[in-house]
C-alpha cells in the first residue's frame, strides 16, 4: 500500500543511470505532488548535482512528518518497478523529462490521466510552508544581495 515513486535524475547528456543515487517516496508519488517538490526546489533556487539531490530530498522530507516514507539509494536496488507511479527521470533543472515502469501497468507515457489531487500552486505553499525554516534563512543569499 502506498502511492510510492522513484525520482531519479539523468545525467548532462540526458543519459538514465540506474547507478546514480536517486530518492523513494511511499507516500506523494503522483505526478501532482513530484512537480510541486520539484517546483519547490526550483523556487528555492537548488543547484543540481549531488548537492541538488540532496537538497531536493530535505525539502521532500520536511514535508512529512515522522520518520518514514523517503528513502535514498543506489536507483537500481530502489523499488522503481512499485506498481504505483514508476520511476521519474528528472533533469539538472529539476524537469521531469522520462518516465519508467508505467508501460508495465498498461498505461503509455503521455496518454493517460496522471493523479491530480493537488492542485500544483497550493501544494507548493504547503512544501513551501514546512520548508521555508531552513531555505529563508539561508546567509549565502544575503551576502549576495
Amino acid at each position: 500500500m502506498g502511492n510510492r515513486a522513484v525520482i531519479a535524475f539523468v545525467d548532462d547528456k540526458g543519459k538514465q543511470d540506474k547507478n546514480s543515487v536517486g530518492i523513494y517516496l511511499h507516500w506523494n508519488g503522483g505526478r501532482d505532488s513530484v512537480e510541486g517538490f520539484l517546483q519547490a526546489a526550483k523556487d528555492y533556487g537548488i543547484r543540481s548535482g549531488s548537492y541538488g539531490v540532496a537538497r531536493l530530498t530535505q525539502i521532500i522530507c520536511n514535508s512529512f512528518p515522522g520518520t518514514l516514507s523517503v528513502g535514498v539509494g543506489v536507483v537500481k536496488k530502489l523499488d522503481c518497478d512499485n506498481w504505483d507511479n514508476g520511476v521519474y527521470w528528472v533533469d539538472k533543472e529539476f524537469n521531469i523529462v522520462a518516465r519508467e515502469y508505467i508501460e508495465k501497468y498498461g498505461l503509455v507515457a503521455g496518454t493517460f490521466k496522471e493523479q491530480q489531487e493537488y492542485k500544483l500552486s497550493e501544494f507548493v505553499k504547503e512544501v513551501k510552508e514546512t520548508n521555508s525554516f531552513v531555505f529563508d534563512k539561508d546567509p549565502y543569499k544575503k551576502l549576495a544581495s
